[in-house]
């Protein structure tokens, strides 16, 4: 083991990022998530590679990054019904460039279709100007909440 990962430099939450606070379930395991609010009305979600996030090559995780793909894809279609649970029907994803230990990930996607109650999405995952990720998913809602979003 070496001391960048015992040590790590101190990471600064880019500007208009506020951490998701999951209180239970998987959201809560995967570690900290964050989102921005964007001027056109859409969003980005962000998470930080941290070590229990990586693979054996210090790259993180495809489960991980598919487990946030799900939660950035179907983020969008959360914002049309804050009151109601949605669930995955299906997720594809295209795996184009690896996410680094320590990396700043980013996504965002937005409603391409919708067809009686499924809603398709297409999104991108990105570190920089590196594309990491794309791909595109159906959702449904699901159960009312019980308590607004």
């Amino acid at each position: 083991m070496n001391d960048d990962v015992v040590n790590p430099e101190p990471f600064v939450v880019p500007a208009g990022f506020a951490p998701l606070n999951w209180r239970r379930g998987f959201g809560q395991v995967m570690g900290t998530l964050y989102e921005r609010a964007e001027a056109t009305g859409g969003f980005t979600r962000a998470f930080l590679v941290e070590e229990r996030h990586t693979n054996g090559m210090k790259n993180c995780h495809g489960g991980m990054l598919m487990a946030f793909t799900d939660m950035v894809f179907g983020h969008s279609v959360s914002l049309l019904r804050k009151d109601h649970h949605w669930i995955t029907i299906r997720l594809l994803a295209d795996f184009v460039a690896p996410a680094a230990l320590g990396d700043w990930v980013e996504g965002t996607s937005e409603i391409v279709g919708q067809h009686d109650d499924l809603y398709t999405t297409r999104g991108r995952i990105w570190v920089g100007e590196r594309t990491v990720l794309t791909g595109a998913g159906v959702f449904k809602f699901a159960t009312r909440r019980k308590a607004p979003r």
